[in-house]
């Protein structure tokens, strides 16, 4: 029989498992720039609604599995996950109790650290820089807070994940 514990970090799995699967949904060509950063979103709001459960060793996994999934390179998502959900576990407190709009700017920050990662991890591998589009997805993403955020805090509450 699986307790009340197990099933609430079952709801978080499920939740990182969506993350996966609408990323690698295919997108059209011209949409592949504008895809969200949906494991970061989601574990940005798990690292601060539960900081005793999601923290730097299942962001770093996370993203070891991201990259794994989505084809880049090594350790990619692994370091840019680790630092943000490093961030966030020191800033949580605050973070959670800003309005809404005020959390939207944080995220942003948080988004551009990760993405900001990804690109000297890319680049020192001896890849080509990419194009401005590149930096369109933490916008994006960012405008994306909002909704993802009040998703996941009433599936927190429905499930009485703490």
């Amino acid at each position: 029989m699986i307790n009340q514990a197990q099933s609430r970090n079952y709801i978080i799995t499920l939740t990182l498992l969506i993350g996966f699967i609408l990323t690698i949904i295919p997108l059209p060509e011209w949409a592949t720039a504008y895809r969200p950063q949906w494991v970061a979103l989601i574990l940005i709001y798990w690292c601060m609604a539960v900081p005793e459960r999601i923290g730097v060793g299942i962001s770093w996994t996370t993203g070891l599995l991201l990259d794994v999934l989505t084809g880049t390179l090594l350790g990619q998502h692994a370091l840019g996950f680790s630092v943000i959900a490093y961030i966030m576990l020191k800033l949580h407190l605050r973070v959670r109790v800003m309005p809404l709009r005020q959390q939207v700017f944080t995220i942003f920050i948080l988004l551009l650290v990760e993405r900001l990662l990804a690109l000297w991890s890319t680049g020192a591998a001896g890849y080509p820089t990419p194009s401005l589009w590149y930096w369109i997805t933490p916008l994006i993403s960012t405008l994306l807070w909002p909704w993802v955020f009040i998703i996941l805090r009433d599936m927190r509450r429905r499930f009485h994940i703490s």
